[in-house]
């Protein structure tokens, strides 16, 4: 079984900065997909950015040119450096991969705030 450890989430001012991490282990065959995604209250869990095994990122376009989306394939690890923060940017953000053998695994979650 695959576990995701996330962290990096917490309060930040309106134009600051935070760096979501996540690692994952356990019965790894091969991560395809690793990503981000947010679930803001009241609001339906959306992509925020996903990254393949080749490299090639995709963004929402709310983020794109704030976030950077990066992995360590190494490490099993994800990141996303989140630049600009806006309050609207508020919400649960969840790791997922999806393993070409066991399929796709969710990450407990982390908080990001963005409030003065």
């Amino acid at each position: 079984q695959v576990q995701l450890v996330e962290s990096g989430g917490g309060l930040v001012q309106p134009g600051g900065s935070l760096r979501l991490s996540c690692a994952a282990s356990g019965t790894i065959f091969s991560i395809v997909v690793m990503g981000w995604y947010r679930q803001a209250p009241g609001k339906e869990r959306e992509l925020v950015a996903h990254i393949i095994s080749g490299g090639a990122t995709t963004y929402a376009d709310s983020v794109k040119g704030r976030f950077t989306i990066s992995r360590d394939n190494a490490k099993n690890a994800v990141y996303m450096q989140m630049n600009s923060l806006k309050p609207e940017d508020t919400g649960v953000y969840y790791c997922r991969i999806v393993d070409g053998r066991y399929g796709q695994v969710w990450g407990q979650g982390t908080l990001v705030t963005v409030s003065s």
